[in-house]
């Protein structure tokens, strides 16, 4: 058990202390490599695996619909703590609810479960991105019109990749190929970049991230066992879930943030903290899943 721990999370670990060293060094300009990374590996990634005719997207629509409410209940169940202790909605709620689905779920769930697991993390990955860059984007920014999500390359990836599996429509083996490799590069490089964002916490607000790296697991698994009950999701589904719920905030949210001017330290403080809170959430959570869930797995 905890060798198998180890083995899902050292390699996400060691890659990302590798991006904070390589970061403290050189301090390189880790908002191009973002952009590159988002605007090309990923997308290249996510159009790989939806097009791929042998991963039956029909039979995740549960998956990312418990995706999606995990993210939305999540917003939900931690604004009652917002308000009693009068916190900055705008700056606390949605870190609480977008969660680190790209730089560490996808990493994460394949160490984990296997290349299996990719049409998974793929699957959760654009319900809360979808969710990110509309419901998100309209909690910080009201007046933001919608059709710019639209133009994101992730969005159109992700489109096109629906159409071509739905359709049924056939790609060449080579083509495929050719972009689940350089979809490969994002993985290490999600996590390198994550690692390179570590030099920027700041503990001045080491109370508010400390409550934020408590809240944003806590709610996503207090919603995750009802919806495997309800949607009765089995076997990797239900270990996927379990993984997704319980991940810290995502990195984005510190670039929407800062963005859209939204006290952008304070959210780097709810982000960063929270990862580095992962260390001790995602043990926890690895073991409960290899221990019940992975038996219905293998």
């Amino acid at each position: 058990m905890i060798a198998k721990i180890l083995a899902t999370l050292l390699p996400v670990f060691l890659i990302s202390g590798a991006g904070t060293l390589y970061g403290y060094f050189r301090r390189p300009d880790i908002r191009s490599l973002n952009t590159l990374n988002m605007e090309l590996f990923v997308p290249m990634l996510v159009f790989a695996v939806l097009a791929d005719g042998e991963a039956p997207l029909a039979d995740y629509g549960l998956l990312a619909l418990s995706g999606a409410i995990i993210v939305l209940g999540s917003g939900l169940l931690v604004w009652p703590v917002v308000k009693w202790l009068r916190l900055e909605p705008k700056t606390f709620v949605p870190p609480m609810m977008f969660n680190n689905s790209g730089n560490m779920g996808i990493p994460l769930l394949i160490l984990a479960f296997g290349e299996q697991a990719l049409p998974a993390a793929i699957v959760l990955f654009i319900a809360e991105m979808l969710l990110h860059f509309s419901l998100g984007v309209k909690m910080l920014s009201p007046h933001t019109p919608l059709w710019r999500l639209f133009r994101m390359p992730m969005m159109l990836a992700s489109f096109a990749g629906l159409i071509v599996n739905i359709c049924n429509i056939p790609l060449p083996a080579w083509l495929l190929e050719a972009l689940h490799m350089l979809g490969g590069v994002c993985i290490p490089l999600l996590l390198f970049a994550l690692g390179v964002r570590m030099l920027d916490i700041d503990f001045g607000d080491w109370k508010t991230g400390l409550l934020g790296a408590v809240l944003c697991p806590l709610s996503g698994l207090v919603l995750a066992w009802p919806l495997i009950v309800v949607f009765d999701l089995q076997g990797l589904q239900a270990a996927s879930l379990w993984v997704f719920a319980a991940l810290p905030p995502a990195v984005l949210n510190y670039l929407v943030a800062e963005q859209y001017r939204q006290q952008p330290q304070s959210v780097a403080s709810l982000v960063l903290i929270g990862n580095l809170g992962s260390l001790l959430v995602m043990p926890v959570v690895l073991g409960l899943v290899f221990a019940h869930v992975m038996p219905s797995v293998g």
